[in-house]
């Protein structure tokens, strides 16, 4: 049996790695669906709400562009632990500050805990691309987006959905910490590390170094970290005030929510597979632009049209979410396009595709603050049109060379969600 999961890509002592990857992504994902609507009946206004994520994001596309130099570093398994410990006590400090309403210590507490995830989830990636052999590694890749996404969207959206009416909102939150525990159990206990001396801080500073270098010696890298950007900007606003529009101005229930969400991501896993044949068939940047960023951009205004027409419909809003989760899928072949346009940096590349996904996460709740001035109906708007300019920006990354490298083969399961 260990044979066969070695063929497709996952290694035997990393077996396990997968699963804890997933507990760790469901207990950081279950908040996502509700925290915004939450806060809101805490009495939270939406600019604080608004703060609160774009903190949040602001130091993960820190820790998501450092992380991969720190494993170098230190090794992947002493990255994931550090990013475990932080979750977990910061995660503590946010729920205490929670239950007596101090948002200046939920500001700082939830924002350092901003650092756990990255290092936890891409200190595995690290890991796995350091110990996988390179005929299976884009397997491998696939495999360890698959799980990222199984377990911080679709499991745990429909767990909150399922678990919310039984045991309400703030205990739906404390049951994280035994999600993430569980993770940190596994890794501690059954994903162990091939012996190999860490490299030194020399080496270290160049990667870090290569991830900024690389955008001024290949200038499209940094257009496609921009596409990179634009491609989850809308999921990252929508975790701040989408929620909360559909629960209190619709009227679906929060488990109806919930199952959309969930859903929605679902859809989204589902389709990273499909877009990566069809991006090998029709070419990868038309993939990106018309499957991606036209689905992405005509689905988005219809969360708050469909709603308007129709009224709290759960299967009309289903309908909606499952076509912007395939869009959001569209845009898995960049992770392919970006290192063939360096490919004697390709390290370099890819880091600038896991900063452009931390700067996505913290300018989508920047870009969720303009519901207060101008509406859910004009934000809704606005993030389409940077997903339409977005299509403009992806046919910028086209190359005279259209062949397929190995390079591309073996990147082309890398996901963008």
């Amino acid at each position: 049996m260990s044979g066969f999961w070695a063929r497709q890509g996952i290694v035997p002592h990393l077996r396990w790695g997968f699963v804890a990857l997933t507990l760790f992504m469901i207990g950081d994902g279950i908040e996502s669906g509700f925290l915004s609507p939450y806060l809101a009946e805490r009495g939270f206004g939406p600019g604080q709400t608004s703060l609160l994520w774009s903190v949040y994001g602001f130091v993960v596309a820190v820790a998501a562009w450092l992380s991969g130099a720190l494993a170098e570093a230190f090794g992947p398994r002493r990255v994931m632990f550090a990013g475990f410990a932080i979750w977990v006590v910061f995660e503590i400090a946010f729920l205490v500050a929670l239950a007596q309403g101090d948002f200046t210590v939920m500001l700082i507490s939830f924002g350092v805990r901003g650092l756990g995830y990255p290092l936890f989830s891409y200190g595995f990636l690290v890991w796995v691309a350091m110990d996988t052999p390179e005929s299976v590694m884009g397997k491998a890749v696939g495999w360890y987006w698959f799980f990222f996404v199984l377990g911080l969207g679709v499991i745990s959206s429909y767990y909150a959905g399922a678990v919310i009416p039984l045991i309400g909102e703030f205990a739906t939150l404390v049951t994280s910490l035994a999600f993430i525990g569980a993770g940190g159990i596994l890794l501690a206990v059954l994903v162990k590390a091939r012996p190999q001396p860490p490299a030194g801080a020399a080496t270290s500073l160049r990667a870090v170094l290569g991830a900024v270098t690389v955008v001024v010696e290949r200038p499209k890298v940094g257009l496609g970290g921009i596409v990179r950007v634009i491609n989850t900007l809308g999921f990252y606003a929508f975790v701040v005030f989408l929620g909360t529009f559909m629960v209190r101005d619709v009227g679906l229930s929060t488990p109806e929510w919930q199952t959309v969400w969930g859903t929605m991501l679902l859809t989204n896993i589902l389709a990273n597979v499909l877009f990566g044949y069809v991006a090998d068939r029709i070419g990868r940047v038309r993939t990106v632009a018309w499957f991606g960023g036209l689905l992405c951009a005509l689905s988005v205004p219809a969360f708050y049209h469909v709603p308007a027409l129709l009224g709290p419909n759960f299967w009309a809003v289903l309908v909606v979410a499952v076509v912007y989760g395939a869009g959001l899928s569209g845009f898995v072949p960049l992770s392919a396009i970006l290192p063939a346009l360096a490919p004697h940096r390709v390290g370099g590349a890819v880091a600038i595709l896991n900063l452009g996904a931390g700067v996505s996460q913290f300018l989508g709740p920047v870009v969720a603050g303009l519901v207060a001035p101008i509406g859910v109906a004009g934000t809704l708007w606005v993030i389409a049109g940077i997903y339409m300019a977005g299509i403009a920006l992806t046919y910028s990354l086209r190359t005279r060379d259209t062949s397929v490298s190995t390079v591309d083969k073996q990147l082309t399961g890398r996901t963008a969600s």
